[in-house]
């Protein structure tokens, strides 16, 4: 069936709740409004109040009782509307949600999921359009997922509700309706920790996840005008990485672009730079270079393109390397 990344979303969550009655939704406007960016629409008509519940407005109520249903042998998914919002929630986060399976030594896990939109593009408002990933990867013991495609967005939905660890799980507000596939019907899952190969090439390896998948695979289009031919790898999930993947492409081409929407400095391109420079130095024909966002606070619509990376400035930072 042919659908966009908000009806993938959905999509996902009906099919497991009404496989597994122990999944269940929570947040702010979640039930009869369907939600922010209405993932959820038709949830609770189909499963109920009980199962699809409409919380205050608390992030750290909402994330702190999924840890405790979590604990108590439910799957919740709780929904943030925007990540810029969840800080309230760290502390959960942080001190409950991704310590309790080490705190009890592996006697308690917290299955669950807190799905937030991320990212900018859509001229919103002011804490609308953080791309904060690089924090929830440094927290041992949560999952970070961020998918770009619709098929994606279904088949790592539906193995993060069925993952016995906590999973952050990033929409990136700009894709969930910019395109439409044809994605699986009924059960489908994907692996996390698994990279995609969005683009076969052989001449350097762009790195990017979420909306940046999109913006790179523009760059190579122009790129490929000029005889460039650029290999994108779709990370999918940050936590774990598939180091692999990214090795093997990177010890292939001996190029490398890395292309994030977040802030630049220790951003989660640092972490990849680090990676490739400990485990393929010897195989780079240039320095790595990033492309990533600036080191202030996301603009306000006015500004917002001239902060977001775009397809000519990967292109630009793909011919220094390729003429290094």
């Amino acid at each position: 069936m042919m659908m966009n990344n908000v009806q993938a979303v959905n999509d996902a969550l009906m099919y497991e709740m009404g496989r597994d009655p122990t999944v269940m939704m929570m947040g702010e406007d979640v039930g009869r409004e369907g939600g922010v960016f209405r993932a959820t629409t038709g949830l609770q008509q189909k499963y109920g109040k009980a199962r699809v519940v409409d919380t205050p407005l608390s992030e750290n109520g909402i994330v702190g009782t999924a840890v405790g249903l979590a604990l108590n042998g439910m799957k919740p998914v709780a929904e943030i509307q925007f990540s810029g919002f969840v800080f309230a929630a760290y502390d959960q986060l942080i001190s409950h949600a991704s310590r309790m399976r080490q705190r009890s030594m592996g006697r308690y896990h917290v299955p669950m999921v807190v799905r937030m939109p991320f990212g900018g593009g859509v001229r919103a408002l002011e804490h609308h359009s953080e791309s904060d990933e690089t924090i929830y990867t440094q927290i041992p013991g949560l999952k970070v997922v961020a998918a770009c495609t619709p098929t994606d967005m279904k088949g790592l939905l539906i193995s993060a509700i069925r993952d016995p660890d906590p999973i952050i799980f990033l929409e990136h507000i700009r894709l969930y309706r910019a395109f439409r596939e044809e994605v699986p019907e009924g059960e489908f899952t994907l692996p996390i920790g698994k990279a995609r190969v969005a683009l076969q090439g052989n001449d350097l390896t762009i790195l990017a996840w979420g909306a940046m998948v999109n913006v790179s695979l523009e760059a190579a289009k122009q790129l490929q005008k000029e005889g460039i031919n650029a290999e994108v790898i779709d990370l999918r999930t940050l936590k774990p990485l598939d180091k692999e993947a990214v090795l093997n492409s990177v010890k292939r081409t001996g190029r490398v672009v890395i292309v994030e929407e977040a802030h630049r400095i220790s951003g989660f391109g640092s972490d990849l730079g680090a990676i490739i420079a400990e485990d393929a130095m010897l195989y780079l024909k240039a320095p790595i270079i990033r492309v990533s966002g600036y080191d202030i606070r996301f603009p306000l619509y006015k500004l917002e393109d001239e902060y977001l990376p775009d397809p000519h400035r990967v292109a630009v930072a793909a011919k220094e390397v390729m003429n290094f």
